[in-house]
């Protein structure tokens, strides 16, 4: 007899929107074991694992589910942990939803297993029970290799080496490694503690991490490859904002969500005083953009006092490209949603701070090289908003200090890295690059599958040496 299907997917326990809008703890409570247990059951163990195939690392997914169903748990861990280094955090950042969860056979009724809550649910429990799984490392090698960038593209590529044993070394920028989940995702979505716990695993396979190293500057990738690094790995991230290009946009107040949220998450200015970074609390707060970033800083803007936060997009809500789950939290604690609408102007008081910004409507037309319908302005539909704090969240693109000095490295006219999108080999002999400083920005889980592919390519190329 074929297993009934189940398809009451369990519910994640959540924070009440009104009690999370007022604090940066998670919201996002987890499972409890009966929670996990229940979900994990629903699994029917196809032969086809469509859900695997789905995952950008390759996790083997019905095992891990297997095993935690099982009760299990140092086993759920090892078959987690053979193939995703971070998995507390891609159970909280990794958009499931379209990738494995997306592919599952129970998706086709609409309910598919809650491969994400459950991720999570098997390292919260390693975290807790200090119960840290140590694969087996392969002999030492010899050969030394150079990462710099110690993002999920850089944490996932030196874990990956670690284990085959190659002596990685990564070189972060900031005084904390991390990258991106550390500045870019704030606290109630991605807790500082589980960031720096997957840093410390990948240390306890021997990677060594150099803080405030900023490479371009200490050094150049070339300098690392005569200094005795067999390959170099560019995980650097994509850290330059985009911007609008509209008058007035220079007024103070107006930031790009990289700032705002760097400012918030890495320098904690939402303890302040208890940390001496503070930022200006606006009262009446715009975030412009329709991503991930957009609903990360309106949620921060709502958390540190603001009365009013709206998002403008320029599209519909169709085409918002924002996780569902983190528009209807976003929705929940209140933020307002004014779509097909876009600025064309700051103004500002006679100090020199942003007060109102003027908008058009629009309307969608074709679609264009995004398969989005492209929008286009109304004409006459020009109206204002009164605005105290404008956060810019239209995308990013990779920081040019190391592509400008770094001979033979190809990007292309978005400032990107040229690179396979196989290996990750770039076009100078030894180096390889993936994540957003190849793709621009993008998911956490599609860095860390490129840094997977990557460390494929460089084993077979340090063996060959």
């Amino acid at each position: 007899m074929p297993k009934e299907l189940n398809l009451n997917r369990v519910s994640m326990p959540k924070q009440g929107p009104k009690e999370r809008a007022q604090n940066f703890r998670e919201v996002a409570l987890g499972y409890e074991e009966k929670h996990a247990l229940d979900e994990a059951v629903r699994c029917i163990e196809c032969k086809k694992r469509t859900c695997t195939e789905g995952c950008p690392v390759g996790v083997d997914i019905p095992e891990f589910v297997a095993a935690l169903r099982d009760k299990n748990l140092p086993e759920a861990v090892r078959i987690l942990k053979s193939k995703n280094a971070l998995p507390g955090i891609c159970g909280r950042v990794c958009p499931q939803e379209t990738q494995c969860e997306e592919v599952c056979t129970l998706a086709k009724k609409g309910a598919p297993i809650a491969i994400g809550r459950l991720e999570r649910y098997v390292a919260d429990w390693e975290l807790l029970h200090n119960s840290q799984n140590t694969p087996e490392i392969a002999p030492p090698t010899g050969k030394k290799v150079a990462v710099v960038g110690s993002g999920p593209a850089g944490l996932t590529v030196a874990a990956d080496l670690a284990r085959r044993g190659h002596k990685v070394t990564i070189f972060e920028a900031l005084h904390i490694a991390g990258g991106v989940l550390m500045y870019g995702i704030p606290e109630f979505r991605m807790p500082k503690n589980i960031v720096q716990a997957e840093v410390d695993y990948v240390k306890s396979l021997g990677v060594e991490v150099k803080l405030d190293a900023v490479m371009g500057k200490i050094s150049t990738v070339d300098e690392l490859l005569e200094s005795g690094f067999h390959a170099v790995f560019l995980g650097t991230g994509a850290g330059l904002p985009m911007f609008l290009r509209v008058p007035g946009e220079n007024y103070n107040g107006i930031y790009s969500a990289n700032e705002f949220l760097t400012r918030v998450n890495l320098m904690k200015a939402y303890l302040f005083p208890e940390y001496d970074t503070p930022i200006k609390k606006g009262k009446k707060v715009a975030v412009i953009g329709g991503g991930n970033v957009a609903m990360d800083a309106a949620r921060c803007a709502l958390r540190l006092g603001a009365s009013e936060v709206t998002i403008v997009y320029r599209r519909s809500r169709t085409e918002l490209p924002a996780r569902l789950e983190e528009v209807e939290n976003a929705e929940e604690e209140g933020v307002v949603f004014k779509f097909l609408t876009n600025p064309v102007r700051f103004m500002g008081d006679d100090k020199g701070w942003v007060k109102s910004m003027e908008c058009v409507e629009m309307e969608l037309g074709e679609p264009d090289a995004s398969g989005r319908r492209r929008p286009i302005v109304k004409k006459g539909s020009e109206f204002t908003m009164d605005v105290d704090t404008v956060v810019v969240a239209l995308g990013t693109t990779p920081n040019p200090l190391v592509p400008m000095t770094t001979k033979g490295l190809d990007t292309t006219d978005k400032g990107t890295v040229v690179a396979d999108p196989e290996t990750g080999k770039t076009t100078k002999p030894g180096v390889w690059a993936g994540g957003d400083v190849v793709t621009g920005s993008a998911t956490v889980i599609s860095a860390m599958g490129a840094g997977k592919r990557a460390a494929e390519s460089m084993d077979a190329y340090l063996k060959q040496q």
